[in-house]
């Protein structure tokens, strides 16, 4: 019997001959063997292996232990990370389901995908085009803030009468298509949606605009008060290739910012030395397709969830709401993600290309967030960096504190009705937990925003002209 007192027992080394064990003949060959002390468990020497690197269980000296000190893989301790057999099995169980359900929604409904009808959400008369003639006055809007801006670098208007204008114009750029839409009978939800949207874009980027050429006054103020101070002229110093304030103020700077994929404004963009025409075509040939799969996918998919579940919502039978809601949640995450890398990704890709726009850092690893304040932070990076720029900083220059400007963008970025949210994901949940608790939030927030906006318009449009008749 071994010593059981040792953690595992003594060992010795001795280095000897022996005959080779593999063809009975030949010189002997030099081997190191360890010999350890025979404990409780029964060590024997270690095993011969062969040139395979295979135990030669034939030598009649082979270690008789199967056994050693591990964790199992799934135990954090084991320090085991690769899934990638598991990842691949959740996408195919994705898949298959998914594919059921489709099935299901064809053999139920049949073959409910029309491009034609695609049209009929645009405009409800071939001879009136509200929302494109939205769209159209918003030129109105961004000539008028031009002019502001050129008699401000003349000086032919005061700041205080330059600001009363901006503030005019840019308050009239989010009534003013409110009001039609809201008011005008022959606009189209869809049709709202876009023009709503253009107007809300471009009184982003007209708000940089303003900002940045008061930040070039103020700098031409400044540098004229230390020339004037030195005795020198202020625009003594040697020619530059870059665009400088006030020749930034024509209208090809202008329309190029308003067509850039970005809403800060600077009078220097970085620029991509050529267009690559694989990589456009590429973002050009997902932009058609994705555009037709998303199509099929809500006329064929979500529409007829939709439409079921207005009879639910009527008569606040909860345990149908809930199970229409599960069942709205695959296909709508599915098109937001859908849309997401067709916006964020081919669309803005597209236009930087074409653009030789150099900033293409659209979106970052949102998919990782841990908590709602990162994921808010990092899916949308052309509203972060206005915020940033044109409200957090400003704050901060202002005197209010760190807390009050993130709150102040956090408001402007997601709205009222994720502080909740954020707070209790915040508080409650961290690292993998927080990143799951992010994702329940996109798969089930959205379907119920849906079906609340869908049952609203369908109460306010269908329900209330037949009660009043």
């Amino acid at each position: 019997m071994g010593d059981r007192s040792g953690a595992s027992g003594s060992r010795r080394r001795r280095t000897g001959s022996r005959p080779s064990s593999q063809g009975g003949s030949g010189p002997a060959a030099a081997a190191e063997e360890e010999v350890r002390d025979v404990g409780a468990g029964g060590d024997a020497p270690a095993p011969e292996k062969d040139k395979d690197g295979d135990v030669d269980v034939g030598s009649g000296q082979w270690d008789l232990r199967c056994h050693r000190l591990q964790d199992s893989l799934f135990s954090s301790d084991s320090g085991f990370n690769n899934y990638r057999g598991i990842l691949n099995w959740c996408v195919v169980m994705l898949i298959l389901s998914n594919a059921r359900l489709f099935l299901e929604n064809l053999i139920k409904y049949g073959i409910l995908v029309d491009p034609i009808q695609v049209v009929s959400l645009f405009l409800k008369d071939p001879y009136s085009w509200p929302a494109l003639c939205l769209v159209i006055v918003a030129n109105v809007f961004a000539v008028a803030a031009f002019q502001v801006e050129k008699r401000l670098a003349v000086g032919a208007l005061t700041e205080q009468a330059g600001l009363l204008l901006h503030v005019v114009n840019l308050a009239t750029i989010l009534c003013f298509p409110a009001a039609v839409a809201f008011l005008l009978a022959s606009i189209t939800p869809v049709g709202s949606v876009l023009a709503l949207m253009v107007h809300t874009i471009l009184f982003l980027k007209l708000c940089s605009y303003r900002d940045v050429n008061l930040w070039c006054r103020e700098r031409r103020a400044r540098a004229k008060a230390k020339a004037a101070a030195a005795g020198k002229k202020a625009n003594g110093g040697a020619a530059q290739c870059t665009v400088s304030y006030p020749d930034n103020l024509t209208y090809r700077d202008l329309y190029y910012f308003l067509f850039a994929p970005t809403l800060c404004y600077e009078l220097n963009f970085p620029r991509s030395a050529r267009i690559r025409k694989r990589f456009l075509l590429r973002r050009l040939l997902e932009m058609l397709f994705l555009t037709q799969l998303m199509v099929g996918l809500i006329q064929q998919w979500m529409v007829p969830t939709i439409q079921n579940s207005m009879k639910p919502f009527k008569d606040m039978d909860y345990s149908r709401i809930i199970e229409r809601l599960l069942k709205l949640a695959v296909p709508n995450h599915l098109i937001w993600l859908i849309f997401f890398y067709w916006l964020f990704h081919s669309c803005l890709n597209a236009v930087a290309e074409l653009m030789h726009f150099g900033d293409r850092e659209f979106y970052r690893d949102w998919w990782n967030s841990e908590s709602v304040t990162y994921f808010w932070q990092n899916w949308n990076i052309p509203v972060h960096k206005w915020c940033l720029r044109h409200f957090y900083k400003p704050m901060l220059r202002r005197g209010s504190s760190k807390w009050a400007a993130r709150m102040g963008v956090f408001l402007a970025s997601a709205f009222f009705h994720e502080i909740p949210l954020a707070w209790v994901v915040g508080r409650f949940f961290r690292g993998n937990y927080g990143n799951a608790a992010v994702w329940l939030t996109l798969i089930i927030g959205q379907p119920v925003a849906v079906l609340m906006y869908v049952h609203d318009y369908y109460v306010l449009n269908y329900e209330a002209p037949t009660a009043g008749a």
